[in-house]
C-alpha cells in the first residue's frame, strides 16, 4: 500500500487518500485539513466517495489551489451545490459549494490512466461509491465499509438492508486480499471482514 498518502482530518476523523500515477495524481475525498495536508503536492483529480460534510469539507479550496476536476456519483450533486444542504439536515454548518466536471456511474472507469471499477453502494448515503484500483488490490470504500464495523444508516437518505445488500453482493466477492481503505479508522482487507464483522454474520 505505499502507493498511496494518506491523512485525518476534521472533527470525526476522516480519511482521506492520495494516488500518485503517471497520468496524474488523483485525490480520495477532502476532509477539513486536507487543503493545507497537500497544499503543495500536485492534486489532478478530486474523486468524491459521498457527499457527507466531512468528506467535501475542503473540496472547493482543493479545487481552487489545483485548479483540478472533480467527480462524483449524480446523488452527490446536492450536497455540494447547495451551501444550506446540511442546515435543512439539521446541522449548524456550512459547505462552501462546487460543481463536479463529469459524473460517475457504476462500472469500469479509466482515471488518469488508472483502471478502476467503481461500485454503487448506498444505504449510508445516496451516491455512495466505492473505487476498486486492481492493480494495487485495493478499495477505497468511504463510509461504506470499515473494520470490523459498517457506515451508519440513520441520517437521510440511509438504509441498514441497502447498505448492508449492496455490501454483501458487491464487495464481498472481491479478493479476500483487497485492501479496503475506509473513511474513517484503520485499513482491513476483505477477508478480515468476512470473518470478522459482526454485521455482516447477521
Amino acid at each position: 500500500m505505499n502507493q498511496f498518502k494518506f491523512f485525518t482530518g476534521g472533527v470525526l476523523d476522516t480519511n482521506c487518500f492520495y494516488y500518485e500515477s503517471a497520468g496524474g495524481n488523483i485525490l480520495f475525498d477532502a476532509p477539513q485539513g486536507a487543503d493545507a495536508a497537500f497544499a503543495d503536492t500536485p492534486i489532478d483529480l478530486l474523486l468524491l466517495t459521498h457527499g457527507h460534510f466531512d468528506h467535501i469539507a475542503d473540496a472547493a479550496a482543493i479545487i481552487r489551489r489545483h485548479n483540478c476536476k472533480t467527480a462524483f456519483h449524480p446523488e452527490t450533486a446536492p450536497m455540494t451545490e447547495n451551501g444550506n444542504f446540511f442546515r435543512e439536515w439539521g446541522f449548524e454548518l456550512e459547505v462552501e459549494t462546487f460543481s463536479a466536471d463529469f459524473l460517475i456511474a457504476e462500472g469500469t472507469q479509466d482515471f488518469l490512466g488508472v483502471p478502476m471499477e467503481v461500485f454503487h453502494v448506498p444505504g449510508h448515503c445516496p451516491g455512495s461509491l466505492c473505487f476498486l484500483l486492481p492493480e494495487e488490490n485495493a478499495l477505497v470504500g468511504g463510509d461504506v465499509l470499515f473494520r470490523e464495523g459498517i457506515g451508519r444508516w440513520d441520517l437521510p437518505g440511509g438504509d441498514r438492508e441497502v447498505l448492508l445488500d449492496g455490501i454483501r453482493r458487491k464487495l464481498l466477492p472481491l479478493d479476500d486480499r483487497t485492501h479496503i481503505l475506509p473513511g474513517h479508522g484503520p485499513s482491513s482487507t476483505i477477508g478480515h471482514e468476512r470473518n470478522a464483522n459482526p454485521f455482516l454474520a447477521e
